[in-house]
């Protein structure tokens, strides 16, 4: 499932250049989605705010797909309710994913940390590994990395506090290639770490061509956590 208290979202570094939440957002807008009234500018959907309270089931819930949590267009108040809502919800498990790592980290201590909320910040190249260390500042149960799309090599990453490791190349219009040797290291590195490791897709133009098997076989590991569903 998905949850998107927030929509639409500014761009910081290269795996934004082609986003497709952005593509998405400006369909929706065409036609004439309500929620899309605005595109991809930043809006916030206070209505939203407790919409995971009203499901009962328990499911696997990423939060703000369509935008950036830890953007500065989103104010702390607004940021320390969702938490409040997730807090509330310890039959669901969320996950946030942020490129946003400095606001992540500032704004961290005065958010409650239940453990169904999973953290996690978006690492596409070596130019971006800072976020890293600003995400192991804060005290979620889960940590993980998305290293996607994964657009350069990434050595040396620091996996001390870090759970989760998903690896994926781009896709849709435009993609940017994936090199197989950028994809071992990281496994290499998981497993020398104990980080789960999971490979999402080589990506491309067409993924549905491309796949998601890494030497004949998938990756699909996950953190040694409880989920809830």
């Amino acid at each position: 499932m998905t949850w998107n208290p927030v929509t639409g979202c500014l761009k910081v570094s290269q795996g934004c250049k082609h986003c497709y939440a952005e593509r998405m957002a400006k369909r929706l807008h065409a036609m004439g989605s309500k929620r899309y009234e605005n595109g991809f500018k930043p809006t916030l959907h206070y209505d939203l705010i407790d919409l995971p309270r009203r499901w009962k089931k328990p499911r696997v819930i990423f939060v703000n797909s369509m935008s950036d949590l830890f953007q500065e267009d989103v104010p702390h108040d607004f940021i320390r309710t969702v938490f409040e809502t997730m807090q509330a919800c310890p039959q669901h498990t969320f996950q946030i994913l942020t490129k946003r790592s400095e606001r992540l980290r500032e704004l961290g201590p005065t958010l409650p940390w239940p453990s169904n909320v999973w953290m996690g910040v978006s690492v596409e190249d070596g130019r971006v590994t800072d976020r890293i260390t600003d995400l192991a500042a804060v005290p979620a149960q889960v940590r993980f990395l998305s290293c996607e799309p994964l657009i350069g090599p990434l050595e040396n990453l620091p996996l001390a506090g870090i759970h989760w490791v998903i690896v994926g190349g781009e896709s849709g219009p435009s993609a940017r290639p994936m090199q197989p040797e950028w994809v071992d290291s990281i496994h290499r590195q998981c497993l020398r770490s104990n980080a789960a490791f999971f490979f999402k897709q080589w990506g491309g133009v067409r993924k549905d061509r491309t796949g998601r098997e890494l030497h004949g076989q998938t990756y699909d590991e996950m953190p040694l956590v409880q989920c809830a569903v």
